[in-house]
């Protein structure tokens, strides 16, 4: 059913969630024989996938339903089309052969539901990290024979970020193609998990931007982007906070820089800034709050600030409304929900 009629543009919501039945039996059993090795998993999947809590049990059957569920979620709220993505923390919690089973698996359904509703839904493929080059041809495959619209890591993979060179391919394959790369929260990595998890901390009240900030910026400190000055990568929750810290940003890096206190800081060709006004893009997801959104799309552009729910993590009729009324002029408001996305996405 279209929700268009009383308005000029469609409501494409940008980042939302979906997981097979497959690979949530497959979480299920790992949350069975804990030993994993990932305690930011263990409790986020523990608590979705094992609670009988309403909020739990209303996630858990939502996330796994591609069909009527979902579309009269989508047609309450007013949202014409998602873009799907393999929710946290996808396929990147198994070993290397499996998780390019399920990836590939993962893709394969979610091009079949896009074939039964392509005109509610899209969506990015997803790729074993643990296997760059393998993961390289998975994302080929998945764009050019699937027509998924990218690709989409949750963050760290056991701990590992993409600043190391072992993931580059990944980077390759995606500048090749001209496709964005969507990074998505994880739970903190093993290593920094503690601090967070003991005061509950650790999912998206703070640990998610925490981490996937963290490797954000690894990323450009690295020299990401100057290895590949057209790669685009595209941040949830307003940019994960980075944003807001710009001036900082800049300004202590190149303070590491001129003190030579760190071969991991190198000199890059452009401030830190400039690349997160140039090679990202952003989404709202589960933050709807207008301050936020207008300070990111004045410093990060109107071009480059896309509407999404965060569904069904964040599934709030009240928050779309207060989309519509943000401070926009209907061009600008036709771009933040509908042209940016299909621009950006190819939609």
């Amino acid at each position: 059913m279209s929700t268009t009629h009383h308005r000029d543009y469609k409501r494409i919501a940008t980042e939302e969630g979906w997981i097979t039945k497959e690979l949530m039996d497959r979480y299920l059993a790992l949350l069975e024989r804990g030993d994993h090795g990932d305690p930011g998993f263990q409790n986020l999947w523990g608590f979705f996938g094992t609670s009988q809590s309403p909020r739990a049990r209303g996630l858990f059957e939502r996330i796994q339903d591609m069909d009527a569920r979902r579309l009269a979620d989508m047609d309450a709220t007013g949202i014409d089309m998602q873009l799907l993505m393999l929710t946290s923390p996808g396929v990147q919690v198994f070993e290397s052969a499996d998780a390019c089973a399920l990836a590939s698996s993962s893709n394969d359904q979610l091009a079949e539901t896009i074939a039964r509703h392509p005109h509610r839904f899209s969506g990015l493929a997803a790729f074993a990290p643990q296997a760059p080059e393998a993961a390289a041809v998975e994302i080929e495959r998945s764009v050019n024979r699937l027509g998924l619209k990218g690709a989409l890591v949750n963050s760290h993979t056991q701990g590992r970020y993409m600043d190391d060179e072992f993931f580059w391919p990944i980077f390759e394959v995606c500048e090749a193609l001209d496709v964005p790369l969507y990074i998505h929260p994880n739970t903190p990595s093993p290593q920094m998990v503690e601090p967070f998890l003991s005061r509950c901390l650790d999912a998206a009240i703070f640990g998610f931007q925490a981490e996937t900030g963290l490797h954000v910026l690894r990323l450009i400190v690295s020299g990401v982007f100057d290895r590949f000055p057209k790669l685009k990568i595209v941040l949830g929750h307003c940019g994960e906070g980075l944003p807001f810290w710009l001036y900082r940003i800049d300004f202590m890096h190149a303070g590491i820089v001129r003190s030579g206190r760190s071969e991991g800081a190198k000199p890059l060709k452009r401030k830190p800034s400039d690349y997160l006004r140039e090679n990202f893009f952003y989404t709202t997801s589960g933050m709807a709050w207008e301050p936020a959104i207008t300070f990111v799309q004045q410093q990060m552009g109107y071009d480059r600030v896309m509407y999404a729910m965060d569904y069904p993590y964040q599934f709030e009729a009240d928050e779309v409304k207060a989309m519509d009324a943000l401070p926009l002029s209907p061009e600008q408001k036709k771009m933040f929900f509908q042209t940016n996305a299909e621009r950006i996405f190819r939609l």
